[in-house]
């Protein structure tokens, strides 16, 4: 009967494992090759929630304009994300139709 417990205990922690451990390391190696390929010219949004365009790119930080005339140096590591032409430029597949015009040429209720 032990050796069933000692079973369990060690499928549990395989299950969290694949479940939980992988997919954090993933993201984790993600973000560092995202955060390593960031350059000028790109736009950015910071951990804080600030979009701006990179002017300047250092070992550790980041120079990106947020206004004109504004620039702000940043830790890299407060980079949340790099927005791609092609997130800006979405536009949906089929634009939304107005609802038909109820039937008035019936009789009206309550006349």
């Amino acid at each position: 009967m032990g050796g069933l417990g000692f079973l369990l205990i060690i499928l549990a922690f395989g299950f969290l494992y694949f479940v939980v451990v992988r997919p954090q390391r993933r993201r984790q190696v993600e973000q560092q090759r995202m955060l390593s390929e960031v350059g000028v010219g790109e736009q950015i949004v910071t951990a804080g929630g600030i979009y701006g365009e990179v002017t300047g790119v250092g070992d550790d930080d980041v120079t990106i304009r947020i206004a004109p005339e504004v620039e702000v140096r940043l830790a890299r590591r407060a980079i949340a994300g790099v927005i791609r032409q092609e997130d800006e430029e979405f536009e949906p597949e089929e634009e939304l139709e107005a609802p038909d015009e109820p039937d008035t040429s019936g009789p009206t209720p309550g006349t």
